[in-house]
């Protein structure tokens, strides 16, 4: 059986009583790298996952590779600006050994660039490179694909310049135009990136919008570039505090018949939203409006309880969604965050320390974080855009482990820890003892087992008279 000493509550059991360790927290933070500058900086985007190795990339220009536990960190390949490759690279993908992405600017015409490395740094090779002409320019966003097909945006570019979607096969060849912004009601400037369903690509376009309101849109097309359709244009209001959220910088995520997003700003407070919608249009819901902020950090970022202005997209395991939020949170340098997908349960799952400096914003745990999360198992790994330990971004896991509680009742004690934790289930946990710590220890599983009672599992075990040291194994 794998075993994770994921805690020892020590118990003393004696003629004088009992004495308890108290409860243990149910997320544990770890960094796992502070950037340096040398080996990047500004981790914004998403990192991926491949066995127990995960890819990313920096604003600084570099792609680089870190195991899950934060040791081998390696500079896969650093970009140059000039027309060989482009710099400013956002998220990745992973097909084999293939790793797909796009830059921001570099190219020949230094309008960006779509490329590929392979995952020891070796093969780089740039795809297309955008010209600001039909094809479109500045590509804020990764790819996704199908088969040997990429699909992605640019947020300029285009016949109206405004931005297009577009594809191109794999090995560099088929770039086609899928469709182009207008600016008007189909939206303008797609920051983010698409998701994929059978052969329909969904999108945010993060201004733009019907009625001239400009605050994006939520949109739909073939990936043949027909039947462009638009499933919701974000509603202009005073100071942006309207009902569904305003200028939307993340994409999708589909689950059934409904998409998830955020919007950066919006909502009550104008500090942007979580929401809701069909892929057909109908029922646009806002689970959640960030609330407002007070005071500042260095960098003029107010604090509140819950975050605000979220810019990545969204993940969702079983009923929740995770995010991160920009701003606030106790020291208004941004949240991890989870919601039910019916919009009840909102929980800062964690929330990132103040700056001990402004110049350079320098901390324990990072701050700003812009990308998506990951999650493997029981754990979210995400990156920050500046903070750690030099003030260059980290990359961070936020595990969560059930949290233990032990009570007296009597000639007993009683053991409980919940089923679930912000959408994680707690399967396979066995409650062991064990008399002495010393190594080689003998742990056994503490009989009978747990029984649930309102989403505690709970072991109620006689009190022998002996010390005992206690621990949860998986």
């Amino acid at each position: 059986m794998k075993t994770r000493n994921l805690f020892l509550l020590p118990a003393l059991i004696a003629s004088v009583g009992l004495i308890l360790a108290g409860r243990v927290t149910a997320q544990t933070f770890t960094t796992l790298h502070s950037f340096t500058g040398g080996d990047g900086a500004g981790p914004e985007v998403r990192l991926i996952l491949s066995g127990n190795t995960l890819y990313g990339t920096t604003r600084g220009g570099t792609v680089f590779a870190i195991n899950t536990d934060g040791t081998g960190f390696t500079t896969l390949y650093r970009f140059t600006a000039g027309a060989s490759g482009g710099i400013e690279p956002n998220d990745l993908i992973l097909s084999g050994n293939t790793l797909y992405g796009t830059a921001k600017n570099g190219g020949s015409s230094d309008n960006g660039t779509v490329f590929f490395v392979n995952t020891d740094g070796t093969d780089f090779t740039t795809l297309h490179s955008f010209t600001g002409g039909r094809d479109g320019s500045r590509p804020f966003a990764g790819l996704i694909i199908s088969g040997n097909t990429l699909f992605g945006t640019a947020i300029q570019g285009g016949s109206s310049g405004f931005g297009t979607v577009f594809k191109i096969n794999t090995n560099g060849t088929g770039f086609t135009t899928l469709h182009t912004f207008t600016a008007g009601d189909d939206g303008s400037s797609p920051i983010a990136g698409l998701t994929l369903s059978g052969n329909t690509l969904y999108g945010t376009a993060s201004s733009g919008g019907s009625s001239g309101s400009g605050r994006g849109t939520v949109f739909s097309v073939n990936t043949d570039g027909t039947g462009f359709t638009i499933l919701h244009s974000f509603t202009e209001a005073p100071l942006d505090t309207n009902s569904d959220g305003a200028l939307p910088y993340a994409g999708l995520v589909l689950s059934g018949n409904t998409l998830y997003g955020t919007a950066r700003n919006g909502g009550s407070s104008d500090q942007g939203t979580v929401f809701a919608v069909n892929t057909d249009g109908t029922d646009f819901t806002t689970l959640h409006s960030f609330t407002a902020t007070s005071g500042s950090n260095p960098f003029g970022n107010g604090t509140n309880s819950d975050g605000a202005q979220p810019f990545a997209a969204l993940i969702f395991s079983g009923n929740t969604l995770y995010g991160t939020a920009t701003g606030g949170g106790s020291s208004g340098s941004g949240t991890v965050f989870g919601v039910n997908t019916d919009g009840k349960g909102f929980t800062t799952l964690h929330s990132f320390t103040a700056p001990s400096s402004s110049s350079p914003y320098t901390n324990s745990d990072g701050g700003g974080p812009s990308g998506e999360l990951i999650l493997s198992g029981n754990t979210l790994y995400g990156t920050a855009s500046y903070g750690g330990s030099s003030g260059s971004g980290v990359v961070f896991s936020l595990s969560f482990r059930p949290q233990l509680s032990i009570t007296p009742s009597g000639a007993y004690v009683i053991f409980t820890w919940p089923t679930n934790v912000a959408g994680f289930e707690y399967t396979g946990y066995t409650l062991q003892s064990t008399t002495n710590l010393v190594a080689p220890a003998t742990w056994t599983s503490v009989f009978p087992g747990p029984v649930v009672i309102d989403g505690q599992n709970a072991v109620t075990n006689l009190i022998s008279g002996r010390k005992q040291f206690y621990r949860l194994s998986q």
